[in-house]
């Protein structure tokens, strides 16, 4: 059994997490042990390693946020889930170790038939891309929706939810061999990031207006999307890829009405009731299981080859997602 720890953090995320090996621990009353099917490396995750992410779990710690399992061995007292069954993993347990041991009544059940691969990043990027159609906006079919970083894995997840709703997106990427296989996966318009991007977008949906962007680049991209959005529009912050503060003009803010504001998927957890949490959840399980929502995975690494694994995510200029499996 192994665990991806790290007891430290700093600028190059591979060197400070390694693959440490841990015993098979004894089961308590109502607990289970799960073994890890898949984990994906998010950004967040990255950042996490480096010290730059905006909620940071004390020292030393496990990597991963997210990612699903299946029950290998029932604890005293547990009677579901049964043996085999695929369940969640608690976003924020660290998801990067061969096995897991949970509470089994803090577990969600997931379809057994599902792709665990596609399951296991059911738990950030699906419901930000989501949340950001719906909580700011009230978009109706056949409306427009800018989006940068639109070969991310929030942004892959945007593009298909946009199109199941009947809105149609503007997507913005740094080259363009990204271009094809995004239209690929439904993009309605696909440009490469420019000085002249306004221009651009206005001639390419012929001058519709945009009442909502979304901006995950910050600095100057984000003053690109506001200048390509209609007055009174909305602009919606949830990353910084730059690593630089969002750049927008004092024009687009006083002359053209745009609202700049932002979006973290742990404080709508944190205000969101149960409820609602499930019905998001219960929405983008069902596309998943079905075949109608997912995302591409560039490679799939063992836990022993964390470092490569968190390597590579970290890189950047992939087509897909970096997971990591038992």
């Amino acid at each position: 059994m192994l665990k991806a720890e790290y007891r430290a953090r700093g600028p190059v995320p591979q060197d400070v997490i390694e693959a440490v090996p841990f015993e098979k621990p004894t089961l308590g009353e109502g607990e289970v042990l799960i073994e890890l099917l898949a984990a994906p490396i998010n950004p967040s995750d990255v950042l996490t390693l480096t010290g730059d992410y905006g909620m940071l779990p004390p020292l030393p710690a496990i990597g991963g946020n997210e990612g699903v399992g299946k029950i290998i061995e029932q604890g005293p007292g547990v009677e579901s889930p049964a043996l085999g069954q695929t369940v969640l993993l608690p976003v924020g347990c660290g998801t990067w170790r061969t096995h897991l041991v949970m509470q089994a009544d803090q577990l969600i059940q997931l379809p057994n038939e599902a792709d665990p691969q596609q399951l296991s990043m059911v738990a950030i990027n699906p419901p930000t891309a989501s949340l950001l159609l719906s909580e700011f906006v009230e978009l109706q079919p056949g409306d427009w929706v800018i989006q940068n970083a639109a070969n991310s894995g929030v942004g892959s997840y945007l593009i298909q939810l946009a199109k199941l709703r009947g809105f149609k997106t503007v997507n913005i990427v740094r080259r363009e061999s990204l271009i094809a296989p995004l239209q690929d996966e439904g993009a309605d318009v696909v440009l490469v990031d420019g000085d002249d991007l306004a221009k651009r977008v206005k001639n390419a949906i012929s001058g519709a207006p945009i009442r909502l962007g979304i901006d995950a680049v910050g600095d100057t991209a984000t003053g690109r999307i506001a200048d390509s959005l209609a007055d009174e529009a909305t602009l919606v912050n949830y990353g910084m890829m730059s690593g630089k503060p969002c750049r927008i003009s004092p024009a687009s803010l006083i002359f053209h009405g745009i609202t700049l504001t932002g979006f973290w998927l742990a404080k709508w957890f944190d205000k969101a009731s149960p409820e609602q949490q499930m019905a998001v959840y219960g929405e983008l399980t069902k596309l998943i299981a079905a075949g109608k929502l997912q995302a591409p995975i560039d490679s799939v690494f063992s836990i022993k080859d964390i470092k490569e694994a968190v390597a590579l995510a970290a890189e950047g200029g992939r087509n897909g997602k970096v997971l990591v499996k038992a």
